[in-house]
């Protein structure tokens, strides 16, 4: 009997000692304000990304590639700044997640994330090709008359980063603003805006290019709206996701 009593005694003081421990996770970690200052860096990286492109870089997928010898400087800067801008929207999708917490469908939640990723994927393939032109003109200036292989180059980049990565930005966004009005996450408004700028983006990344900036922007407005909102008190918690 006393060895069973010391036995028991054990336990309870060892699954005292683990009660007793600090959680392994810090709650910092998860805070609204790091899904703001991320979806905001990634906003600005992003925008100063598209307009240096669109000021080096004829709109024209078939133009002869004259911008090589004048804003290759430019462009390699440009393009530089995509694997920032993309870890940065890496960090605004899992905070964007732990902010849902509990209320996130399942649904939702795929097309959230799977889109979310795929434009990720997309922009950094059309950022590599457009890379791999720069690489192959100032390895060999006087190749360019190869106008076949150019061609194809600048238009698969073209192609990939106008019609496919931003046509999933487009889905990222519907899907984020119906996660938005499901769970009140955000404002109303902003997932209306959210829905009047996936429309934009869908039927018009393939002619216009300022409407490439629209998706950054509003990633920039909910980023905003999130740290504004987590200054005003402490962050909330959504159901079932605390303590």
């Amino acid at each position: 009997m006393t060895q069973l009593a010391r036995a028991e005694d054990a336990t309870t003081a060892t699954n005292v000692s683990f009660e007793s421990q600090p959680p392994l996770t810090r709650s910092g970690l998860r805070t609204p304000r790091a899904a703001a200052i991320a979806g905001i860096v990634f906003s600005i990286l992003l925008i100063t990304s598209l307009w240096l492109l669109w000021i080096s870089v004829p709109a024209d997928p078939l133009e002869t590639g004259a911008w090589l010898a004048i804003s290759s400087a430019r462009v390699t800067f440009a393009l530089n700044l995509v694997p920032f801008a993309g870890i940065a929207f890496m960090w605004f999708l899992g905070v964007l997640r732990d902010r849902l917490g509990a209320r996130e469908d399942k649904f939702f939640a795929t097309v959230f994330l799977g889109s979310g990723l795929m434009f990720l994927g997309m922009l950094f393939v059309a950022a590599s090709a457009a890379a791999g032109l720069i690489l192959a003109y100032t390895a060999a200036p006087n190749a360019l008359p190869d106008r076949t292989a150019f061609t194809f180059a600048r238009a698969f980049a073209y192609d990939v980063m106008r019609i496919y990565a931003f046509k999933m930005a487009a889905v990222f966004t519907i899907t984020t603003s119906t996660l938005a009005l499901r769970t009140r996450f955000t404002a109303h408004w902003i997932a209306v805006v959210g829905y009047a700028s996936a429309a934009v983006i869908l039927f018009g990344s393939g002619y216009f290019d300022w409407v490439l900036l629209v998706f950054p922007c509003w990633i920039l407005l909910v980023s905003t709206y999130i740290l504004i909102d987590n200054l005003r008190g402490p962050a909330r918690v959504a159901p079932g996701h605390g303590p």
